[in-house]
């Protein structure tokens, strides 16, 4: 039976291959230091906003759209004028500054847009929300979505959003969200007074069509629109 020096001496040696072998893993394990670009910072962003996909009715595209309104719906979620928990404690403590730069950085991105998920609308209620977009109803004083949206329904910089690229369910989602007044924008509040112009089947048929449209993947934001617009809006500066 060897000696008790002799047994300590062995399990000292035993320890210290097992700690040599361990070694390689445990820096591998080590995480590495993360690049300090807005890139990395905005990462959060990306795994709901995954700009390579379509979006959905909670978390839609974003990539594309002008600056000055991603920008002010940031701070729409930040002061409480849109309420989703997520979103709100995302950026509650971020600076107007920081929100600008999170908002530039979007604006910048282009991916292709995917192709529009085939409409179980009926051919009237399609025709209905063509009609809407491109004419509006001047009966129930609707103005046209092209008139403050443009003409091919890619927004206008800096504050007027695109409306191409939206699934269905989250164009009728933000429709609801006005009426019920979880969504609301710096007053006049042109898109609340609108919305109440709608009955729930007009709604229906404009997110139909809208969703049903292919975008130009070269597309991008006009930057001058005919003025004056149909409505004032809060959150458009003024010409």
């Amino acid at each position: 039976m060897p000696k008790p020096s002799t047994v300590a001496r062995h399990a000292t040696l035993a320890l210290a291959l097992s700690c040599a072998a361990l070694a390689p893993a445990a820096r591998a394990a080590t995480p590495a230091t993360l690049p300090d670009t807005l890139e990395q910072r905005v990462a959060a962003c990306i795994a709901c906003h995954t700009m390579k996909e379509r979006g959905d009715a909670f978390f839609p595209r974003i990539a594309g759209k002008p600056a000055g309104y991603l920008y002010n719906q940031l701070r729409n979620f930040r002061d409480g004028r849109r309420r989703y928990p997520m979103m709100t404690y995302m950026v509650e403590h971020l600076s107007d500054d920081y929100l600008r730069e999170i908002a530039q950085y979007f604006a910048e991105q282009h991916p292709p847009y995917p192709p529009p998920a085939a409409s179980t609308a009926s051919a009237s209620t399609l025709e209905r929300g063509r009609t809407l977009v491109r004419h509006g109803d001047p009966a129930k004083k609707i103005p046209a979505c092209v008139a403050c949206h443009g003409e091919p329904l890619t927004g206008v910089a800096p504050a007027i959003p695109g409306l191409v690229g939206l699934p269905h369910d989250y164009i009728n989602a933000q429709f609801g969200a006005w009426r019920n007044k979880v969504r609301r924008a710096a007053a006049p509040d042109c898109m609340a007074e609108i919305t109440s112009r709608l009955s729930d089947a007009d709604v229906a048929a404009v997110s139909s069509w809208l969703a049903s449209q292919q975008a130009d993947a070269t597309a991008r934001p006009a930057t001058t629109i005919a003025m004056p617009m149909p409505l004032q809006c809060g959150s458009v500066p003024a010409p």
